[in-house]
Order: structure tokens, then sequence, then C-alpha cells
């Protein structure tokens, strides 16, 4: 038996190709595109020595460049790595030479860093620059640009035959000592907690559209707020780097109805001036995690934009949700829910 997360992708582009997947700004990718953009990179992969297995890391905020080159290394059948986008050089050259990446994806707006630290990794073999500006095809000596080489590339069309039990990603955390260690969870782990956090966390359908703020480099944004939306076939409207403004314009003009955050993100949307002339009626799933939301929060932002926030707990080595609040049952407010089913 085989199972690779990017079926989740491949899925989804067979049933709605031309609805948005994802969005940013004014530009808005269908899920064909998406899809094809995924399966050119993991030719691209192939094409610069990458072997099944080798792992590919990647530097990259909430853009359409991190969900392609995600995809793309799992249908190359290449484990990922993300990366926070706030490591220091060092600390990249250390994750780097721990987890034997043998590429890096690095954003342009964090190139100074990236290049330091992959200067320092022997086996790490290729830079793929990702630009902010598509048109910009130009790379740094002894780098590679992204979208030049999904460009030039052929498109890998099957899946690879890879096990359930196999590591599709490798999520770097920080205990209380020590220095940063790697969990390695398979493509099992992730594709259930999609599922499961699109059908029995919340219902997820072809008509969400979901607003990612949280960084997609950490597990509760990458699970539940792009790999669970694109599971059902919705949208994922991406927001790099969370402002109460920013938030709010793009839940009314996108009309998000479901948004996941941290409590401070929360208190932030709650205590924003302007807050009362946004229109948020179709906000209808929140969900909170990454810290214990405060009784007093919670209630006030389900009673001003009459939504229950679901409030769960997780870690990065269980993909990441383990417990949350149960949608059909009446709420305990300060408890984390019950176990996922499974």
């Amino acid at each position: 038996m085989s199972l690779n997360l990017a079926l989740l992708l491949r899925e989804s582009a067979t049933n709605y190709p031309q609805k948005t997947a994802l969005s940013i700004g004014d530009v808005d990718l269908s899920y064909e595109t998406v899809h094809d953009f995924a399966q050119r990179f993991a030719g691209a992969l192939g094409s610069l020595g990458v072997e099944p297995g080798e792992h590919v890391a990647v530097l990259l905020p909430n853009v359409p460049h991190f969900t392609i080159a995600y995809f793309g290394a799992h249908y190359a059948g290449n484990p990922v790595v993300p990366l926070n986008v706030l490591l220091s050089a060092d600390e990249i050259a250390y994750l780097l030479e721990d987890s034997e990446a043998v590429a890096l994806v690095a954003w342009d707006g964090f190139l100074k860093a990236a290049e330091a630290g992959f200067s320092r990794v022997a086996h790490c073999r290729h830079l793929i620059v990702a630009r902010a500006n598509p048109a910009d095809l130009t790379a740094p000596e002894g780098a590679v640009n992204m979208a030049a080489i999904i460009a030039g590339a052929e498109p890998v069309t099957e899946l690879p035959a890879t096990g359930p039990d196999d590591t599709a990603v490798i999520l770097y955390t920080s205990g209380t000592t020590g220095k940063p260690k790697g969990a390695e969870l398979t493509h099992f782990n992730l594709f259930f907690n999609a599922l499961a956090s699109s059908t029995r966390v919340v219902a997820l359908d072809p008509g969400t559209v979901a607003l990612a703020t949280l960084p997609l480099f950490h597990s509760f944004g990458q699970t539940v707020m792009q790999n669970a939306p694109i599971a059902a076939g919705g949208s994922v409207v991406l927001l790099p780097r969370f402002e109460p403004k920013a938030a709010f314009d793009l839940m009314e003009s996108h009309h998000v109805n479901f948004f996941g955050g941290v409590p401070t993100m929360y208190l932030a949307l709650l205590n924003y001036p302007e807050a009362d002339q946004y229109d948020l009626s179709g906000l209808q799933w929140c969900v909170s995690g990454g810290a214990p939301m405060p009784v007093e929060i919670m209630r006030a932002f389900d009673e001003k934009y009459r939504v229950n926030i679901l409030e769960g707990y997780g870690l990065s080595e269980t993909s990441p949700v383990a417990s949350f609040s149960a949608r059909d049952r009446p709420k305990k407010v300060g408890s984390i829910g019950l176990p996922i089913w499974g």
C-alpha cells in the first residue's frame, strides 16, 4: 500500500481544477495551476539531481511558493524540512546539517541569512531562490531561480510509491534543553490529521475560504490552515504577516469563513479600534491553539462575531492536532476538548 500527502492537492485539482486554491494580494491561483506548478517543481528537483528520499528544506513565508514547493517535493518523493523564516544564518546552517537537507528553497527577503547558512553545509548542494516578483528570473551566483526552473521543467505526473509510514515532513521543535530536534512526521500522520481537521474538528467543504496567517512552517498553520482546506477543495487566502487591519481587510473582501489563530491574534482583532467597520458576517469556523485561550477573550470574540471558537491542543510530534473542542457538543470554556477520532 502506498500513500503520499500530495494526494490531497491532486484530488482537489482533479475535482475542482478551475476553483481558486490560493490567493495572495490581488492574485488568485487555481487548483489546476498550483498542481501543475507543484508537478513541475518535482520535475525540476529531479533535473537538479535531487534523488527521491533526499530532504528538501524550505525557508518561505505564507506565499504560494510554500505550497508549491511543499507538495512538489512530495511529488518527487522528497521529505520536506520547513524552517522558521526568522532563523539566523547559524541556526539555518545547524538545521540544514542536522536534517541532511540537500536543497534549500529560500525567499528572497531572507536571502542574506539563507546564503550564509547554506554556504556552511557541504552536503546542501542546491540553493533555490523564490522571488516575490514573478517576472524576476534572476538568482545569485551558485543558486537557481524557482520560477525559472519550474518554467523549464517537465512535470512529474504520477505520485511516487511512498509508504504510509515513510517520512513526509521533518518539523524542528525546541524542547526545554539543548538544540532543536527534528520530529519525523509520516505521510499517514499528516494525511489523517488534515482529514480529521477538515471533517471532524470543523466541517470544511469546497465553499470554505480560509485565512492562513499562522506560519505555514509551523504545524498548526501547515495542517489546519493549508492542508485541511486543500483536502476539502476550499480556498486559502495567504497573509504572510499578521496585522489586524490586513486580516480584517482580507476577511471582508474574500468573505473568509474559516479563521485559525493563537490567542494573541484574537486579542489584537478584538482591540483593533476600527474593527466595527468590517463585515465579518460570513465567519463560520474559528479555531484556536498554540497557547491557552483566556476565557474572557473567547467569550468576547464569540459574542461580538456570533461564532463559537473551538480550542484545541496539539504539538509538532502529533501533526499537530491531538484534541479539540467538539463542534456538536456544548463548549466547556477553558477546555482543550476531547482526543480527536482515531
